[in-house]
């Protein structure tokens, strides 16, 4: 997973500072060789399981490529797809923001016929949950204050059944309170190196602010799960799942809750647990400014 920060720049223990492209240095995307007269947003949902991820690959399936399909053929034309955070392959999304600069005509497209058009184009695993239009200058991406994730592990010798495609299935018990411990190290701006495939932080600031990362107890469709829900500006590839694989060696008693803040401290991949598998996780959530969405009609 891979996203810009909420801020136009943040600098974090003299590292290079992240930047965002501020409103004020965009200009509008052109549309049939014309500036763009508005932003058509969708909130999309996806089951992961058969997609190699959201970006575009040659020759896989992914949740980009039937979006683009989808869209280039109700507006009959090529599009341009800006994504809220990429998503890894099986990855879920419950409310993934896709942006797609349109037209001044195309600004005009009812709502209802517009969305009973995407979901007939677009795959039983993914869901067109919502429509909404922004300025011509909104990015899915850069407009965004914080995504949030939440991870899914089902324990014990029971094999779960309506969460097996959603969850990990970890078969033993895990200490949700020295997980919530361990999770309270990671809360703040730090730097995330730790955390991420060690491949995709070369020569990339990874520095990030957490808002939030809560552990508990919950259950879904009558079936109980262990939760680990992350909020923050943005990710590095593979840190969500990485956090929850490092939390689960603490849950399991193999390590104490304050190893976290020595893994932090490492800024060493080698240094954390192992990356959880992708099923568990689902994109859950986007923020963005109040005001700059409102529903297509």
């Amino acid at each position: 997973m891979a996203a810009e920060p909420s801020a136009s720049s943040t600098t974090i223990g003299g590292l290079a500072p992240l930047h965002r492209p501020d409103r004020s240095e965009r200009e509008p995307p052109l549309v049939n060789g014309a500036p763009a007269a508005g932003t058509l947003v969708l909130c999309v949902g996806y089951r992961g399981a058969k997609f190699s991820g959201f970006a575009e690959q040659p020759g896989m399936r992914t949740v980009a490529g039937e979006l683009r399909h989808a869209l280039s053929t109700v507006l009959r034309r090529e599009v341009e797809l800006v994504c809220a955070g990429r998503t890894d392959s099986g990855v879920h999304a419950l409310s993934q923001f896709v942006s797609v600069p349109v037209s001044e005509e195309e600004l005009k497209l009812d709502a209802r016929t517009l969305s009973r058009s995407l979901v007939a184009l677009t795959p039983d695993d993914i869901s067109i949950r919502g429509l909404y239009r922004a300025d011509a200058l909104f990015s899915a991406r850069f407009d965004a204050t914080s995504r949030s994730y939440r991870y899914r592990i089902a324990t014990g010798d029971a094999r779960p059944v309506l969460a097996w495609d959603h969850a990990w299935w970890y078969r033993g018990e895990l200490d949700v309170s020295a997980m919530a411990a361990g999770a309270s190290y990671l809360v703040g701006e730090h730097d995330f190196k730790s955390f991420c495939k060690a491949s995709s932080a070369e020569g990339k600031p990874t520095s990030r602010c957490l808002e939030s990362v809560e552990v508990s107890h919950v259950e879904e469709a009558g079936e109980k799960l262990v939760a680990i829900d992350v909020t923050g500006n943005a990710f590095l590839h593979n840190m969500v799942r990485t956090i929850t694989g490092t939390l689960v060696e603490v849950g399991r008693g193999h390590r104490e809750p304050s190893w976290v803040r020595q893994v932090l401290a490492a800024r060493d991949r080698v240094a954390a647990g192992p990356c959880a598998p992708a099923q568990g996780l689902t994109f859950a959530w986007v923020e963005y400014p109040d005001g700059l969405l409102t529903p297509w009609a």
